[in-house]
């Protein structure tokens, strides 16, 4: 008969965290009353409890003491803390707008603002750190203190600091925002002063490191950046379209040091321990050593040594069989590190890592239990229950930060995680081995290979799905519908009843949907020829071929997300020529996004070559796909089955100033595409200068569709507009911009020439194809199709 679950310390926890969550997320002072409403809760239920005398009465005194005592620690702590964060000297100062020079130690890898390209000269890092000392501008003295800090600084300086070094930086100070437990967040100019050497078991742990991203660079880029993410969290190499895919595929969980991750490392060698007749003590010890050995190498920062708790107390529960003792220990870990770091209360990577490891002492045992009685391997039940577990219990968390629901998840990490074990080993050995042996460590690297090639397949094939994710209310409202859902699920699941009429469910909706779909096919339509995709403030524009799953693609958008995502609904395989019709980051800081994944002929480009940092971006992907880099010239034409495209512009001599946003805009590429709904203008972000050029050549600009200069901004000239005479004008711009596009005065002209006008802020992607009156413009945004 299976023993009950020991969940005695469980309500201690809870009332641990619902303490310093309330402290840090409300005001100070309600971390106190939390604390002393629990002492009068657990004294009522000790007093029922004991009016009641059932049997096990006498167990509940002592359970309610403890969870009693530890709220009350948790209030003082949290308390303390989060009223001497908000009236530091230093937040006040950040509440002004104020200027500080600090001395601060890195406590966290710096970390790429998202959305720029790497080459950026302005790219900027965020770098956590804990405060030393501090001076406020206008204020006499330096003054100690401790409190946590958040740097932005510039890349190029910062970005290449280790935990552990003590450095001095000077900014304009700025609020942390609400719910942040910090003091202020520093934007830093100027490189780190006075960097101190860092710890040397954090340097030993770079080393290595760096020893494994040179080793990896025998595979192809794509598994050379997948390895040391997957082995130590190193994700500076990771490709972004990678990044991406995972994402979506339910798998950014094995790039990350989590307790979940660290769990699929120890199970590796708990695996390579049995395969030699290790027994349970054996094979603990060297699960044990593989753990603290992870923790060295992946360097024992706060967040890493989080997540070795989370991975011991898994370790517990899935090495040893132990669940009776896992829980407890899983309760009193969580109990234990928030008591020490308050802060972790709204962190959601230790949630996420909670949960996950919950699932695995809660989930795991059993279904691993009911899968071997059935017959299945020990081995491939774990390798089959661990994700399936980890998934169950982070989906509501998930689904409250993300607004979406992986519908292909469970079933991406199922099929990934039998390859994840052995590439980890074989990363962890190459990285042990490349300071000493690089040679052999090579080796290594080259029999993980064919894992983390897999893993990519799966995320890009999971990602490939036409419908990867489900669209979810989003906070916590959201979060706690589905997390009853779920609990609905799993209890009506373990009736067989319930199970066979799921299956009919499953079949008998696969057997409406996909009929439906075919007969009703979804945006964009299978006679589609032009889309802008909604990329926010960018361009992305997609010419049809004429060909199944091959598009010309003009412009990138500003990251790859957005036209990553849009080509794969559009399902876009080949794209014979990605066009830039000027080096802007707002139409080429996508471009990987556009050639990861895809069969790319060349990347075309204008005769211009500003700003340089762009052009040197630009080169360095197109290398890093092997695409080559061509040159449109005035007056080339460019043909396809259904395709041809005109070079109008920019004209001959035309040079464009590095330092002139409006020159470079000037000196977009103008092309006019001849597609199966007629002309199609598309103008980059030409100006005025530009466009009067092109009335003054007497250019043949009448198009039916018309792709508005530079997002629709007021530098139009009117009689731009008339020449074109457009039927459809489609404005590429995104929701509540900086720039103020797209002016009301050039919508205003465009409608009076009896223009419809569209726009990615307010329409989403604008799919254009031939209509009862010639052309129609199918939109489709998140899950509405029109």
């Amino acid at each position: 008969m299976a023993r009950a679950t020991d969940a005695r310390l469980v309500p201690a926890a809870l009332a641990v965290w619902g303490t310093a969550l309330t402290g840090i997320l409300g005001e100070w002072w309600l971390a106190p009353l939390v604390g002393v409403g629990t002492v009068v809760v657990a004294a009522l239920v000790v007093l029922v409890v004991r009016w009641c005398r059932p049997a096990w009465y006498r167990r509940t005194w002592p359970q309610a003491a403890v969870v009693a005592g530890l709220a009350v620690v948790s209030a003082v702590v949290t308390a303390v803390e989060v009223r001497d964060a908000v009236e530091h000297p230093l937040r006040v100062a950040a509440g002004e707008g104020r200027s500080a020079a600090m001395a601060v130690v890195v406590s966290d890898d710096p970390r790429r603002v998202g959305g720029a390209p790497s080459g950026r000269p302005d790219q900027r890092v965020v770098v956590e750190a804990r405060l030393e000392s501090y001076r406020v501008a206008g204020e006499p003295g330096v003054r100690r203190g401790r409190g946590r800090v958040l740097v932005i600084a510039p890349a190029d300086s910062w970005g290449e600091l280790l935990p552990g070094q003590e450095v001095s930086v000077e900014g304009r100070l700025s609020p942390p925002r609400s719910g942040e437990p910090l003091l202020a967040v520093v934007s830093a100019r100027d490189p780190p002063g006075h960097p101190s050497e860092p710890p040397w078991w954090q340097r030993g742990a770079g080393e290595l490191r760096e020893g494994l991203r040179d080793a990896a660079r025998v595979l192809a880029p794509e598994p050379a950046g997948l390895l040391p993410a997957l082995v130590v969290g190193d994700t500076s190499q990771q490709s972004p379209q990678v990044v991406e895919e995972f994402r979506t595929a339910g798998l950014t969980h094995l790039t990350a040091v989590s307790g979940s991750n660290l769990a699929v490392v120890c199970g590796a060698v708990l695996l390579a321990a049995r395969a030699v007749g290790a027994g349970p003590r054996g094979s603990a010890v060297a699960a044990g050593v593989a753990l603290v050995g992870f923790v060295v190498l992946a360097r024992p920062e706060p967040s890493v040594l989080r997540a070795a708790g989370m991975g011991a107390v898994t370790l517990l529960a899935l090495v040893l069989g132990r669940e009776r003792s896992a829980l407890p220990a899983l309760a009193a870990t969580v109990a234990a590190l928030l008591l020490v770091d308050p802060a972790l209360a709204v962190s959601a990577g230790f949630t996420l890592s909670v949960l996950a490891t919950g699932g695995l002492v809660l989930l795991a045992p059993p279904w691993v239990a009911a899968l071997r009685t059935r017959g299945v391997p020990a081995g491939l039940a774990e390798a089959l229950v661990v994700p399936l577990a980890a998934q169950v219990t982070t989906a509501p968390v998930v689904a409250a930060l993300s607004a979406e629901v992986s519908l292909v998840g469970v079933v991406a990490n199922i099929v990934a995680a039998p390859v994840v074990a052995p590439a980890t080993v074989f990363g962890v050995v190459a990285a042990v081995l490349s300071v000493w042996a690089p040679g052999v460590a090579e080796f290594f690297v080259r029999l993980a290979g064919p894992e983390v090639s897999w893993l990519i397949w799966v995320g890009r094939t999971a990602a490939g799905v036409s419908h990867p994710t489900l669209p979810w209310p989003a906070g916590a409202g959201g979060g706690l519908v589905l997390a009853a859902v779920l609990a609905v699920v799993l209890v009506a699941a373990r009736s067989s009843r319930f199970r066979v009429a799921a299956v009919g469910v499953v079949l008998g909706g696969a057997l409406m949907v996909v009929p439906a779909r075919t007969a009703f096919p979804g945006w964009p339509g299978p006679d589609w020829s032009f889309v802008a995709c909604d990329v926010g403030q960018g361009d992305a524009l997609v010419l049809a071929t004429g060909e199944p799953g091959r598009a010309v693609v003009v412009d990138a958008g500003p990251d790859l997300t957005g036209v990553g995502d849009c080509l794969r609904r559009l399902g876009v395989t080949r794209v014979p020529l990605v066009i830039l019709s000027h080096l802007h980051a707002d139409h080429v800081g996508g471009l990987d996004g556009v050639l990861a994944g895809r069969r790319v002929g060349a990347v075309a480009l204008g005769p211009a070559r500003s700003p340089t940092w762009a052009y040197e971006e630009v080169a360095a992907v197109a290398a890093g796909r092997g695409v080559p880099l061509v040159e449109l010239r005035l007056g080339q034409r460019l043909r396809w089955s259904g395709l041809a495209i005109d070079v109008l512009g920019p004209l001959d001599g035309y040079v464009a100033d590095e330092t002139s946003g409006t020159e470079v805009n000037n000196a977009s590429l103008v092309l006019l595409a001849t597609t199966s709904v007629g002309r199609v203008l598309l103008t980059g972000d030409a100006e005025l200068a530009a466009q009067s050029g092109l009335l003054g050549a007497g250019v043949d600009l009448a198009a039916p569709v018309l792709k508005v200069p530079h997002h629709g901004s007021r530098y139009t000239l009117p009689e731009f507009l008339t020449r074109v005479a457009p039927r459809v004008a489609i404005i590429s711009v995104g929701a509540d911009n900086r720039y103020g596009h797209p002016s009301g005065q050039v919508i205003a002209e465009l409608r009076a020439l009896g223009a419809t006008v569209v726009r990615t802020d307010l329409n989403g992607h604008l799919a254009v194809g031939p209509g009862p009156e010639g052309v129609r413009v199918r939109v489709w945004r998140e899950a509405t199709a029109e």
